[in-house]
């Protein structure tokens, strides 16, 4: 029987601008986070048997931007062998170090995708299947705040005014563990049950609405869709109330419009500590049921 080849997992923290990304996944013809971070990997390890494939903490759609993005990776001993061996005169450095070092070098110094770290994980540690939760940020400027055309990249822009403690009061009704069906963008055999941790608005000194999210995870486009809708209540198109009653239809309604990808920005990803990672990861694989 041939020998099972020994792994070291390494997480990697990531940020990006999603601008010119067409999402995380990696798809055939199309730049993406996956497909970068990929192609840069096998550049390190190209005479190192299979490049190596990364597990995300979540798929972020085209345009969305990150700074809290987690992935992993798993690296054989030949692999730690490359990144171990010393550069010229220079002292060799951990696996870790170099890591993180040659892969932004790879992507270049004014890369729109940056390794902020890498480091070896803990045992059970699962970037996607061991996070507790997700934390999201959304940008919109409406016509009180200021429009600063250094963040035009990451904020949606409407032209009316909004009523922020409106939004405030719909976001926190929407709290709770439920089917966001009416909030997320249908996919066969994936199930829309989540736990809303926290939704809350405020403005910062710019006068820009901040939407602040965190949940156990977010279905595809339902932040966006949450936005969408109390972007509505600020605008009295809605009642805050109107965004409960919309949830327990659990179907999609065109009462409000989802947002731009590029006013979101995933912000951190939280992870348990010790033996709870494997726990965890077992649990979240398991179908979320109500």
């Amino acid at each position: 029987m041939p020998t099972e080849t020994r792994t070291t997992r390494y997480r990697l923290d990531v940020a990006y601008q999603g601008t010119d990304f067409n999402g995380w996944g990696r798809q055939p013809g199309l730049r993406t986070v996956q497909g970068t971070l990929e192609d840069a990997l096998a550049t390190i390890f190209r005479r190192a048997g299979e490049p190596p494939q990364l597990t995300v903490a979540g798929r972020t759609d085209a345009g969305v931007h990150a700074v809290g993005q987690v992935a992993h990776v798993d690296l054989t001993e030949a692999q730690e062998a490359i990144l171990r061996k010393p550069h010229g005169k220079r002292p060799p450095l951990s696996a870790e170090e170099a890591l993180g070092r040659r892969l932004n070098g790879v992507l270049g110094p004014v890369s729109d995708v940056v390794v902020l770290a890498a480091t070896v994980a803990p045992d059970g540690f699962d970037a996607r299947f061991s996070a507790l939760w997700r934390r999201y940020q959304y940008r919109v400027a409406d016509r009180l705040a200021l429009r600063d055309p250094l963040q035009r990249h990451r904020t949606a822009w409407v032209s009316s005014d909004l009523d922020a403690d409106a939004m405030d009061i719909a976001s926190h009704g929407l709290l709770g563990l439920h089917d966001f069906a009416s909030y997320c963008k249908a996919r066969e055999g994936a199930t829309t049950i989540r736990t809303l941790q926290a939704f809350a608005w405020r403005r910062d000194p710019d006068g820009v609405l901040l939407a602040d999210l965190t949940a156990d995870a977010f279905c595809h486009s339902m932040v966006r869709a949450l936005v969408g809708a109390c972007v509505e209540v600020g605008e009295g198109k809605l009642g805050p109330g109107d965004l409960v009653g919309l949830r327990d239809e659990k179907r999609r309604t065109s009462a409000f419009k989802v947002m731009p990808a590029r006013g979101l920005t995933l912000m951190e990803v939280g992870y348990p500590e010790g033996p709870e990672l494997a726990l965890r990861a077992e649990r979240t694989r398991a179908l979320r049921e109500l």
